[in-house]
């Protein structure tokens, strides 16, 4: 709660102390920054290099002057979704130094895994928790221009 100090002041009973002086050094910041995924950039690249696959396919399949565009756009949104992680794992901390860490190569993925929050990960089942979806997708990809080609 708070309280009114005018008449503590008025009566000569506060204690009146100079303020503290702020010291001309950087703040201090408790939490560290740690940017990265601690993933091998190769696993990225490859979940980038399978959705960008199924456009491919399916714009190959499907040719027509009016797909132009949307799947242009579907390119530059897959671009943007992993590049601008990218980057941002290579930023500057509080505009003072580079990020500590980097991430994971495929040795040493491939010597401890990841940890997860229910646990270590090892190598085999990280890989293919990540690659999962982009494989089906690329699947289901080739099905449905199968599908269109036989139909």
């Amino acid at each position: 709660m708070s309280k009114q100090v005018n008449d503590i002041i008025a009566r000569g009973e506060a204690r009146i102390v100079e303020a503290p002086v702020a010291k001309a050094t950087a703040p201090r910041h408790q939490v560290e920054v740690d940017r990265n995924f601690e993933l091998p950039t190769g696993l990225f690249v490859a979940t980038a290099g399978c959705y960008l696959a199924f456009l491919a396919i399916t714009g190959a399949a499907f040719a027509n002057p009016v797909l132009i565009i949307p799947m242009a756009i579907f390119a530059l949104f897959i671009v943007a979704a992993f590049g601008v992680p990218a980057i941002w794992t290579r930023l500057k901390k509080n505009g003072l130094e580079a990020n500590d860490t980097d991430p994971l190569t495929m040795g040493q993925f491939g010597a401890t895994g990841i940890m997860t929050n229910t646990g270590r990960l090892a190598p085999r089942d990280a890989t293919i928790q990540v690659l999962i979806l982009p494989v089906l997708i690329v699947l289901w990809g080739l099905a449905a221009v199968t599908i269109a080609a036989l139909v």
